[in-house]
């Protein structure tokens, strides 16, 4: 019996489940670059590459190991375009009997692969993906009962389950969540260490030129490239974030600089994402870095809760809430996504530096993400489609399993509350507490409506205004409309009228 071990973009593990119980001398590996994953939405260039050159590598690191290697290139004449074409031509090429897989990362495609068996005539194992740690049915175990689900008491629960950072059944150090010491604003005279840079190689060069022809049309600048293209660069990046950033990254994990787009941050979704790190190594080297003195308990503790708490939560919701959550909007949003999202074209300079940044190297941070490129999404009512498609477009450690549930759930609270307790909006006072971007604005922050007023300011209160009949029950917020109820008549004229003026502007 020929075993077909079809291996994604995003599974670029040896230890992935799908090569578990493989037959090196029997079974072939297939890997596949098709144009239908490359052009569902319109990926960032820079994210095409980087994939391709992954995956590339990886098959190369397979087929040294002596694994049968049968790689499909993009530019084949005879490449199919999909997933499915290429599975049915392998299997008339190898005389296939059965296929093994590891459950996709995305709903749209794990839905095709559960019609294989019958349209292809042959047996379709699709297994578990054991590099996370919490299995879907694990999250829906817990998500059980809950009316609300609070990603802090499932991050508890990760932490007593793999004994990460614990005293016993205690947290070290006698917290569970450092966040609140997390929150420094960026002081002048930071020193920002160089972010790892990996040299292309002959593929990742040969790869690039690729993109440049085939994919020019697409959002983005492909040079520079530095990312990390195999298992053991992806390792050399995670020691450098621990001896370099890690001991900063607490105090200034949401900070922001202009002309600094990679902070403190540990750039390690990238890798994580398409399997060439693992959560529980990054988790246990920065747990090592803390009991070996050389990086504080609250930027450990905050690096070890995006994985264990947030990543591990983002994913078990998104398989708990599809296919239903890509369709929620609870505000109704209707407007559509502003040019300026591309091409960076506008006076809001706060924007401008995160849209850049993003063009340039497919990357912002999380609070550029969400509290400067979403809370504008969020407060001018830009319908969750077009919101959704953006992030996953343009960013390259993005798949729908991680910026649906981010965008729709943190993002624009389009499934009205159901991840977070509140919707994140603000004015420009956060925006300018922490960054320094308002400094180079041609809006005033200060100014809270007129033409000098930073849109933010008026924007904010209008969203409330506008959905006030869905947000003033929820406790969270009603102290913000008891404010709004104080202002003086002209005061919330001035920020109806600004709005107005603003929004109309957008079209």
């Amino acid at each position: 019996m020929t075993t077909l071990r079809l291996i994604l973009g995003d599974q670029l593990s040896t230890s992935i489940s799908s090569l578990n119980d493989c037959d090196k001398a029997k079974d072939i590996i297939l890997m596949c670059e098709v144009w239908q994953e490359a052009t569902y939405v319109k990926h960032h260039k820079k994210k095409i590459a980087f994939l391709l050159s992954a995956m590339r590598h990886f098959a190369e690191e397979l087929k040294h190991a002596g694994y049968q290697v049968c790689y499909r290139y993009l530019d084949d004449d005879s490449n199919t375009g999909s997933f499915r074409g290429e599975v049915e031509r392998t299997i008339e090429e190898y005389s296939i009997d059965q296929i093994v897989v590891t459950e996709p990362g995305e709903y749209r495609v794990l839905d095709d692969m559960e019609t294989w068996s019958k349209a292809l005539g042959v047996s379709v194992e699709i297994r578990a993906d054991s590099r996370f740690l919490c299995s879907a049915d694990d999250f829906t175990n817990w998500a059980r009962g809950r009316k609300q689900l609070r990603m802090e008491y499932f991050y508890r629960e990760m932490r007593k389950q793999y004994a990460v950072l614990m005293d016993g059944d205690q947290p070290i150090g006698g917290q569970w969540n450092y966040d609140a010491d997390n929150r420094k604003p960026p002081k002048s005279g930071l020193s920002v260490p160089p972010h790892y840079n990996n040299e292309p190689d002959v593929i990742s060069e040969t790869v690039i030129g690729l993109v440049a022809e085939r994919f020019d049309e697409h959002f983005g600048d492909i040079m520079p490239f530095y990312f990390a293209v195999t298992r053991q660069q992806a390792l050399q990046a995670l020691e450098h974030f621990i001896a370099e950033r890690l001991p900063t990254f607490g105090d200034y994990q949401d900070a922001m600089l202009e002309g600094e787009p990679w902070m403190y941050h540990s750039h390690l979704s990238f890798y994580l994402n398409c399997g060439l790190l693992l959560p529980l190594e990054c988790i246990a080297a920065a747990e090592e870095a803390y009991l070996d003195g050389d990086a504080p308990i609250n930027a450990v503790e905050g690096f070890i809760r995006q994985i264990l708490g947030w990543r591990e939560y983002i994913r078990g919701l998104y398989w708990l809430m599809m296919p239903d959550y890509a369709e929620l909007n609870f505000f109704n949003a209707t407007r559509p996504l502003p040019d300026f999202y591309w091409s960076a074209d506008t006076k809001m300079n706060c924007l401008k530096q995160c849209i850049t940044e993003t063009q340039q190297h497919a990357y912002a941070h999380h609070i550029q993400r969400l509290m400067v490129l979403g809370n504008f999404a969020l407060l001018t009512g830009i319908t969750p489609q077009e919101v959704n498609d953006w992030f996953l477009i343009v960013y390259a450690d993005a798949y729908e399993w991680v910026e649906l549930p981010n965008v729709s759930g943190m993002v624009l609270f389009s499934d009205g509350g159901y991840l977070a307790s509140k919707p994140y909006a603000a004015g420009g006072s956060y925006i300018n507490k922490m960054s320094n971007y308002c400094q180079g604005c041609q809006y005033k922050v200060t100014q809270k409506t007129g033409s000098d007023a930073c849109p933010f300011n008026y924007l904010y209160w209008d969203f409330l205004v506008r959905n006030r009949a869905q947000l003033q029950t929820n406790q969270r917020v009603s102290m913000m409309y008891r404010n709004y109820d104080r202002m003086k008549p002209e005061i919330k004229q001035a920020i109806a009228d600004d709005s107005q003026q603003f929004l109309a502007s957008l079209s």
